[in-house]
């Protein structure tokens, strides 16, 4: 199974301020728990195409985490990107034998507000241009509810399309072609119902200066009108509301 698009994510200060604020933008948002260690904890806006954003919050500051280092830095926004794998050891075989340096599988998991436990496997580039690999090990819909967590007010259903700034857009491109044995010099990414697309420039340098390389745009699928959300309510992340 080729690689699909799993979840984005948004690292924020205050959890539950952004579960309001998400809520108050139309979402749906569910509560995911706490992660294992107990130094973060989240919540979910899962889509209709089985695609999520996550909320993340730090309990306490994770000098060895990037993801603590760039909130601190800075502040509220993407902070990564995940694939979804069919098997997370077989994935990195694969991309590594065509040159790319995946590290891992690492495990990880989650214990959800109502006891679940979930387990997955996770896999990570040195490269923050490059997303990682989630694959679980219990079932999905323990990590991605199901159901009416997918169903929202504003009327979005999926994410068509996730905007990547990176420094030089020839080197990612060969690292992307590496990780989904893409065509050479290719820049955007079909990957099921979703878009990757390699951005650079003048703009997206500046964005790259301020947090550096990774997610730096997203297009929701929806059936309701055209709008760029507010990102006093995104708590940074830049969310465009698009045509379905």
């Amino acid at each position: 199974m080729p690689l699909s698009l799993d979840h984005v994510v948004i690292a924020v200060a205050d959890l539950d301020a952004a579960i309001r604020d998400y809520g108050a933008l139309g979402f749906t948002v569910v509560p995911g728990g706490e992660h294992a260690g107990g130094v973060t904890h989240n919540a979910l806006v899962v889509f209709a195409d089985g695609t999520y954003l996550e909320l993340i919050a730090f309990r306490r500051p994770d000098l060895d985490s990037r993801w603590w280092r760039l909130l601190d830095r800075a502040g509220e926004g993407f902070v990564d990107y995940a694939l979804l794998p069919d098997d997370v050891g077989a994935a990195i075989a694969r991309a590594n034998a065509r040159g790319l340096d995946l590290e891992g599988p690492f495990d990880g998991g989650r214990a959800r507000p109502d006891g679940a436990v979930l387990r997955w496997q996770t896999a990570r580039s040195p490269r923050p241009d490059v997303p990682f690999l989630c694959g679980d090990l219990t079932p999905r819909a323990l990590r991605v509810p199901e159901g009416a967590a997918r169903h929202h007010a504003n009327s979005v259903s999926g994410i068509a399309e996730v905007a990547v700034a990176v420094r030089d857009r020839a080197v990612s491109a060969q690292r992307y072609q590496a990780l989904l044995a893409a065509d050479p010099g290719q820049t955007a990414f079909t990957l099921g119902g979703s878009i990757l697309r390699l951005e650079s420039g003048a703009e997206v340098a500046q964005a790259v200066d301020a947090r550096d390389e990774g997610p730096y745009a997203v297009r929701f699928r929806s059936s309701g009108p055209a709008a760029e959300l507010d990102p006093a309510r995104t708590h940074g992340a830049r969310l465009q509301v698009g045509a379905a």
